[in-house]
């Protein structure tokens, strides 16, 4: 049964019309804040038959996570891993995948643009915010890992690291997935988002991470901030911190599936394992170190 609902499941949204009509175009930010709140309600039937029907619709493996059950869906969202779940390369000179993903667009930034998808380009000045920051990255190198909805969702540090500051977008909630990547202009810059600056422990190199939302998953939630970032957040748009992080150490959560960029200066290089389409867990090797 569960294999038939799935397989029909895909047939329909496999579509890509209807796959980029019904995850877009609807009230995206009603939609958003009422799975929000939905999420949260911690009625058991209300809970169990929401993870059910997840479980039914998506490949969703919860043997890796610390807890046994959850509180809610939005609980089971945000689950924890349990010890020793992910390996973390010790190597100094790797930079690590910051989360769970899927390789998308991968390679060097061209002077400061990147591309979202074939033919789709945009300006790190327009995704950052400021020129400045754009400029660290000239001809670098940039990864975008986008986290399925059946994925794990927090996000950890790529290697030992100070953050520096965070800057916080309000934004619109466009799906991230393939199909509308391949049809919404600057889409990463268009939505909500927080651009989490770093210093490396390894040369002072900056490194940064853009945690971007989307459709139902407008809210991040950051270990060295106080607020929650989301759609009702009223600023500072700028925090400074100065928060160290050891590799591998939790950075922070999605409330559901949505995409982290990672850009890097000249003289890093994409990992040689690293292909676009594929899997990739947090930990596992995505940049070299100049």
């Amino acid at each position: 049964m569960t294999k038939t609902l799935r397989g029909l499941f895909d047939l329909v949204f496999g579509q890509e019309d209807i796959n980029f009509l019904v995850t877009n175009r609807i009230p995206r930010q009603l939609a958003t804040r009422l799975m929000g709140w939905f999420s949260r309600i911690e009625q058991p039937l209300v809970r169990d038959l929401s993870i059910g029907i997840w479980r039914a619709f998506a490949d969703l493996d919860l043997h890796e996570a610390k807890a046994a059950r959850f509180r809610s869906l939005h609980d089971c969202f945000i689950r924890e891993l349990r010890e020793g779940a992910r390996a973390v390369d010790p190597n100094p000179g790797i930079l690590v995948s910051p989360c769970d993903g899927i390789v998308g667009a991968a390679g060097r930034v061209e002077d400061t643009r990147v591309w979202q998808a074939k033919g789709f380009p945009y300006g790190l000045g327009d995704l950052l915010g400021e020129e400045a920051s754009a400029a660290r990255y000239r001809d670098g190198c940039y990864v975008t890992l986008r986290i399925a909805s059946n994925m794990y969702h927090r996000f950890h540090a790529p290697h030992d690291c100070r953050v520096e500051r965070v800057t916080y977008f309000s934004g619109d909630t466009w799906n991230v997935n393939p199909i509308a990547l391949k049809r919404v202009e600057r889409l990463f810059c268009r939505n909500e988002r927080a651009a989490i600056e770093m210093r490396l422990a390894w040369g002072g190199q900056p490194v940064t991470l853009v945690a971007v939302a989307a459709v139902l998953v407008a809210s991040i939630r950051l270990h060295m901030i106080r607020d929650r970032l989301h759609l009702g957040y009223r600023g500072p748009n700028v925090i400074h911190c100065g928060r160290g992080f050891a590799k591998g150490a939790e950075m922070g959560w999605f409330e559901h599936g949505s995409t982290l960029l990672v850009f890097a200066p000249r003289g890093f290089m994409l990992h040689e394992g690293l292909r676009e389409g594929a899997r990739i867990r947090m930990g596992e090797p995505l940049l070299r170190l100049p």
